[in-house]
């Protein structure tokens, strides 16, 4: 054994010198292991996994908010008979929204001093239940500055210690006739909502359909502990932060079609003025009726606005299929060619040859589609898109988002034996995985989604590698094998033009056929090194069809899907607003969320989002922070520590 220790500290010596610079003595070392050790017996932090949130930013802030209900059923744990329904309500709902809350209560209560004693006393009771299974240094690095020794001290009260309790209720009489409470509260609230999760896990989608992609990447960005699984609809916009036209015209396309302009113009502040005179101009007499917007309680636009969007929406339209023949033309490895469809275009008949058949179209203007070079922009388009990809790529904020989508981003996470991933992992029709060739050679499976990775950060991050590359943003927003689309076709072409349903159907990957399979998902995890037996995979991307009958829980529970329907756009397939899942020390929790109308309502109404709760697993034995990926970490650092107090006891370092 001794001889073993000693081999293992002179093989590691580089990194116990680097360890003695930190913990300069014994006793630093000492306590440092002993500190650690106690961390290894706490309980895990909660996990809180979120998806598809399409820009829908009320929603998706109340749900951060209250933790997926977390709060709620802390205070009710806490409290249970003994208050009120309407003063739970009331308490979490100060908890979500203290600002507005506390404006409600100065209008309503006629003793205001005692609703303050009496709700900062229950605030410290949810706050200290919260912050119990975190050491204290974690939790006194959430506290905020102006509060940090009050609150350090109110959450450590003995209730037993009979001489303290008059200290207690001096420092809360205190600081209300001092006139704080208020700005306690809030401070109070924030810490209650940063300790409710522990990590913050958003499986993709962020952006387009709701109007507020841009205002949830800012709150993300404050977030304490958070990972994302890049989307498609995320790839896209990362693509157009990249300069590549074609997810430009996506992006505007897009957020025309679910009247959400404003989030590129107002939001990012880029300028579509030169895109709305060339619609103007060349779309002037065209109703455009194949581009209304998707009809959302939100669009309450004039007439005239209406049929602005509508020649936006198909300028851009037509600009995206071209820029996309373009890109198909000069990438033959895509195999895509059968999505070349502006040469397909029989303009005297009226229609277009797809698949073997002629289709009437629904719409024949096209002025400015050359008949032998329907690919080719015309000048004025080329100057829209020279604008505009300018506008992307000089847009400060967009490529602040961006490049945090790149630090907090990637394209799949194992994480406490659970593979999150957005889309897919392409298979073919036997389950086998699929393999897509980059460059001169193959790959599938793991190796696929690693080397498409390590491609699109080189091609954002390389300015010498973007220009002939940002192709492959593109692939991964609309290609066959691309794994976060995950679908045979984007059939946009044929939504606009056509009216046969058949021709419109976009074919799902045979990955979403084998998902069913226990062994395939199995296969999958042990693809990526997950071999627990309690491990999952959880997926976001395809709207769970609740109304159909179909469940979120696939593969005896091996595989979770937690696209409900968040986004107002889809609650007419799935008919909820959402799945979110919540890992505890106690187990898997699936919550199924009802609508959330706005926050005003939830403010003025004091309503919570309505959540239904299925426990998928429970332990056994609470988990423990040694159970998790970071108690491994910790362990690792344990045995760094030891092999460096064998060297001081050794005499092979000295002290300082």
């Amino acid at each position: 054994m001794n001889n073993n220790w000693d081999e293992t500290t002179h093989n590691n010596m580089p990194y116990i010198k680097q360890l003695a610079k930190q913990y300069p003595t014994i006793h630093a070392a000492c306590t440092e292991v002993i500190n650690l050790e106690a961390i290894l017996n706490l309980p895990k932090g909660t996990e809180h996994f979120l998806s598809d949130i399409h820009g829908e930013y009320e929603a998706f802030i109340h749900v951060l908010s209250n933790a997926s209900g977390v709060i709620r059923r802390k205070i009710d744990h806490i409290f249970d008979n003994t208050i009120r329904e309407h003063e739970k309500r009331r308490l979490a709902m100060l908890i979500y929204y203290p600002e507005q809350i506390l404006e409600k209560v100065k209008n309503e209560e006629k003793n205001l001093m005692e609703w303050y004693e009496i709700t900062l006393h229950r605030l410290i009771l949810v706050c200290r239940e919260i912050s119990s299974k975190y050491t204290r240094s974690k939790v006194r690095k959430a506290l905020p500055k102006d509060f940090e020794y009050i609150i350090e001290e109110l959450l450590h009260e003995q209730q037993r210690e009979v001489n303290k309790q008059e200290y207690y209720d001096g420092i809360i009489n205190t600081i209300i006739h001092i006139n704080q409470a208020e700005h306690f509260m809030l401070a109070i609230c924030g810490v209650i909502k940063r300790l409710a999760i522990d990590r913050l896990h958003i499986i993709g989608d962020i952006y387009d359909r709701g109007p507020g992609a841009h205002i949830i990447l800012d709150k993300l960005r404050k977030h304490h502990a958070i990972d994302i699984q890049w989307g498609n609809h995320d790839i896209v916009w990362m693509g157009a932060a990249a300069g590549s036209p074609a997810c430009i015209a996506n992006t505007i396309r897009v957020s025309a079609r679910y009247g959400n302009l404003s989030t590129i113009e107002e939001g990012y502040g880029i300028n579509l003025l030169p895109l709305a005179t060339f619609a103007m101009e060349y779309y002037k007499d065209d109703p455009c009726e194949q581009f209304n917007m998707v009809l959302t309680k939100r669009n309450n636009f004039s007439h005239k606005e209406s049929a602005l969007i509508r020649k936006i929406h198909k300028a851009i339209t037509v600009i995206q299929f071209k820029l996309e023949g373009q890109l198909i033309l000069r990438n033959p490895n895509f195999h895509m060619k059968e999505r070349l469809l502006l040469d397909k275009i029989n303009r005297e008949e009226g229609t277009i040859h797809i698949e073997g058949k002629d289709y009437p179209l629904l719409d024949t203007y096209f002025p400015t589609i050359h008949p032998d070079h329907p690919y080719a922009l015309t000048s004025e388009e080329q100057d829209v898109m020279k604008k505009l990809t300018q506008s992307y790529l000089n847009n400060e904020k967009l490529q602040k988002h961006t490049r945090f989508l790149f630090s907090k981003g990637s394209m799949y996470l194992k994480y406490n034996s659970n593979l999150l991933f957005h889309g897919c992992i392409p298979m073919d029709e036997k389950g086998s995985f699929a393999a897509l060739t980059i460059g001169d050679a193959s790959y599938d499976g793991k190796r696929l989604i690693d080397r498409i990775e390590i491609l699109i950060r080189d091609y954002y991050f390389n300015q010498d590698n973007r220009l002939n590359n940002v192709d492959y943003f593109w692939y991964l927003w609309a290609g066959p094998h691309s794994p976060l689309f995950g679908k045979k076709k984007m059939a946009t072409f044929e939504r606009y033009f056509l009216e046969d349903s058949h021709i419109k159907k976009e074919l799902k990957n045979s990955y979403y056929e084998h998902r069913n399979q226990e062994e395939k998902c199995i296969a999958i995890l042990q693809e990526f090194g997950i071999v627990e037996e309690g491990a999952h995979i959880i997926n976001g991307h395809v709207p769970v069809e609740v109304k159909k009958g179909e469940s979120p829980i696939k593969a005896n529970g091996k595989l979770l899907v937690i696209d409900g329907g968040l986004s107002e756009a889809y609650r007419h397939i799935t008919g909820i607003a959402g799945y979110t899942l919540i890992y505890n020390s106690f187990g898997l929790l699936l919550v199924a969320h009802e609508k959330f109308e706005t926050k005003k309502k939830a403010i003025d109404e004091e309503k919570d989002i309505v959540s239904s709760y299925k426990i998928l697993e429970k332990n056994n034995v609470r988990l423990r922070v040694k159970n998790t990926d970071i108690g491994e970490e910790l362990k690792e650092e344990i045995k760094g520590l030891k092999m460096l107090l064998r060297a001081y006891y050794k005499g092979i370092i000295k002290e300082k």
